[in-house]
């Protein structure tokens, strides 16, 4: 598995496979061509068919240039690979073709060519979470310890910098009160939810606090504010949501928040290097889903809980999202989007409460969950992946 830096990337939103990972590749493209003239992108697939709601066009455009970029929007061509592909053509001044390069939009951020292989950026000897579960036994040791050992020294300064990041970015979301950029016109509601839920009886706020600050991130995205990828933009509200409320009602350092940080890398890097975290390759099962399964650790482990019960609470956090569509309505990731970060965040505190209920032991595994979430992804229509072809997206005018 690769390094938690390659999982929790800091970036604009709305989308990690649109926006932040077009851009980087735009980059990476433009150090090549110094000399080009003008430039010919082609966009395949999901990345055509929902780019101008994810504003995929703005990142690319903004790095080349709008003056010398033409966009060519290929919907309905979807490379063999991945959905989400790109190819990037330099032009010289007479329109000659300089350079052209091919690739591809793997989720959270990643880039990958067609035939590259990520084995040698892999700093995990571990492959999945069987393994992951079998070394925390034979070591005596908790999970978050795996990352302390397998990661460079600087591991824990960068999860620090992710976690001021997802609380400025939550802060920044509950001061703006303003509409999403989009033809949805949709207002915002977290200041409006935290200030309710603050007015309420402690023991009756929760479901209020957690719905506010989900939503603080998720519209920060939405708004293509910074946001931290957990594990995707699209879902990056539910870790961060998670974790703030239960800082606040336990009172814990921010160290138990970078270890919280840590085990839930370790469950999003599992389906990275098993499943997919891509949206249009397996749905928002792969995102939200995810999302859940990460924070569901991340709670479980801040209340004590066991390997067993972290790896319990997570399969729940997946399982019960399995099947779920990428049907974003107008190719903005705003519905459904950013209610379904709020539930994913109260479903994974209460999967993270009810497995402390029980001795961790269960007849589903989170590997099983994983395989499961990659079978259902490539058995779903691509209308329900990221298309906006299908679903709500269709109901929705």
């Amino acid at each position: 598995m690769q390094s938690l830096r390659e999982l929790y990337r800091i970036g604009m939103g709305p989308s990690s496979s649109h926006t932040m990972a077009s851009r980087r590749a735009a980059e990476m493209f433009n150090a090549t061509v110094p000399a080009a003239a003008s430039f010919r992108v082609t966009l395949y697939g999901s990345l055509a068919a929902t780019g101008k709601g994810h504003f995929t066009d703005r990142a690319i455009l903004g790095v080349l240039g709008e003056d010398r970029t033409q966009i060519i929007w290929e919907a309905a061509t979807v490379l063999p690979f991945h959905p989400n592909g790109m190819k990037f053509e330099a032009l010289d001044n007479k329109g000659g073709l300089c350079r052209e390069w091919t690739v591809f939009s793997v989720g959270g951020g990643a880039l990958r060519e067609e035939h590259e292989t990520a084995e040698e950026k892999h700093v995990y000897s571990v492959a999945d979470m069987s393994e992951i579960l079998q070394w925390a036994n034979d070591e005596g040791r908790p999970l978050w310890t795996l990352v302390q050992e397998c990661e460079d020294s600087g591991i824990w300064d960068y999860l620090a910098s992710v976690w001021k990041q997802m609380k400025q970015t939550m802060q920044q979301g509950l001061d703006n009160e303003d509409v999403l950029p989009g033809g949805l016109r949709l207002q915002r509601k977290a200041l409006s939810v935290y200030r309710k839920a603050k007015s309420q009886r402690r023991n009756s706020s929760r479901t209020g606090l957690l719905s506010a600050y989900a939503l603080a991130v998720s519209e920060q995205n939405a708004g293509c504010g910074v946001v931290v990828t957990a594990p995707t933009c699209g879902s990056c509200g539910v870790l961060p949501a998670v974790l703030f409320h239960l800082q606040k009602e336990l009172k814990c350092p921010d160290t138990d928040i970078l270890r919280a940080l840590a085990t839930a890398g370790l469950v999003g890097n599992v389906v990275k290097q098993n499943g997919s975290i891509s949206g249009a390759e397996v749905g928002c099962q792969g995102e939200v889903g995810v999302a859940c399964a990460m924070a569901s650790a991340a709670a479980s482990q801040l209340l004590g809980g066991t390997a067993s019960q972290i790896e319990y609470a997570a399969e729940i956090g997946l399982e019960h999202f399995l099947g779920l569509t990428c049907d974003p309505v107008m190719g903005l990731v705003q519905i459904p989007c950013i209610e379904r970060n709020v539930i994913a965040a109260a479903h994974a505190l209460t999967a993270a409460e009810y497995v402390h209920y029980t001795d961790g032991r269960h007849r589903v595994s989170f590997d099983d969950a994983v395989s499961v979430m990659m079978q259902t992804g490539h058995d779903m229509p691509s209308l329900y992946r990221e298309t906006s072809d299908g679903g709500l997206a269709k109901v929705v005018r």
